[in-house]
């Protein structure tokens, strides 16, 4: 397909083509302090065809405090005029990859992700204690950057010790910034040649849960040509939807924007042709942000 022609209006011009949406939540949904309307509408449209929508996401929380995250915003969810259907965090199925390691757990992130321990038999013990580390972020992303734990993975990588990345996002928006996540450490943790263990986009495992509960929102099974990934993530949401073998509409407007928007914001669309084939990324089109 030609780029110069993909560019889209609105959901509305693909919708009839799938059954069913996996949908990044930062970046497409909301910025981390504010959710946008059209998102909204465009979603809660494409579910009022009798399609369903699950959300997926790199959060490193279990889905419950995603939900409460996105009432708070004012996102709508289930009922008839709901966004979406379901809602699968990288915490959920980092939570099962917890379970089979150590359970002396390292937990490198701040307090409010402790809930992805949540029923889980570990022990939350110091770094000195641990046998396995658990990176939800960096502790306190508002100040830090990665060079501020350069010490801390040094000594944790002389052990040799087994490093779980909860969120492989590298960064994320927020409100107009961009914030370093766990997924900055667990790089710079693996350039050291410590062992890192990933299950978040864009990886296997949590496409093939989000499916699974697609499925269920539709009440029976959707087959991967019938499903439309949308995201902002190159490495993440890009990288994942094309291994797992769906189509993609990439919103530019997202974390990438600064790589080829001109003054106003607008994507040049010979940067952004030129950003797209240098990612080996191939959507079945883009929009700027989403909308029905």
């Amino acid at each position: 397909m030609d780029f110069h022609s993909s560019r889209i209006d609105g959901l509305s011009q693909l919708a009839g083509r799938y059954d069913g949406i996996l949908c990044d939540v930062w970046g497409v949904l909301h910025n981390g302090v504010t959710a946008w309307p059209g998102a909204i509408e465009a979603l809660a449209n494409f579910r009022r065809q009798g399609s369903a929508v699950v959300m997926i996401t790199n959060a490193p929380r279990p889905h419950e405090p995603v939900l409460e995250q996105l009432a708070g915003l004012g996102v709508p969810f289930g009922e008839a005029g709901g966004a979406f259907d379901a809602v699968v965090t990288s915490g959920d199925v980092t939570r099962m990859l917890v379970g089979e390691m150590s359970p002396a757990v390292f937990h490198l992130g701040p307090e409010r992700d402790l809930s992805l321990y949540h029923g889980l038999h570990v022990d939350l013990v110091g770094k000195d204690d641990a046998q396995t580390v658990v990176c939800t972020g960096l502790v306190d992303d508002t100040v830090e950057a990665p060079d501020n734990y350069r010490g801390l993975l040094a000594e944790l990588r002389a052990r040799d010790l087994p490093f779980i990345c909860a969120n492989p996002d590298i960064v994320v928006e927020r409100g107009d910034s961009l914030v370093w996540c766990a997924g900055a450490l667990a790089r710079d943790y693996a350039a050291l040649g410590g062992k890192t263990y990933i299950v978040g986009k864009p990886h296997r495992p949590i496409y093939e849960r989000a499916l699974a509960r697609l499925g269920e929102a539709a009440g029976h099974d959707i087959a991967h040509d019938r499903v439309l990934a949308i995201g902002d993530g190159m490495p993440t949401d890009v990288a994942g939807a094309s291994d797992f073998g769906v189509d993609l509409l990439y919103i530019s407007a997202g974390i990438h924007a600064g790589d080829y928007a001109d003054e106003t914001g607008e994507p040049d669309h010979d940067r952004l042709a030129a950003f797209l084939h240098a990612h080996d990324a191939r959507p079945v089109a883009w929009m700027p942000r989403l909308v029905w």
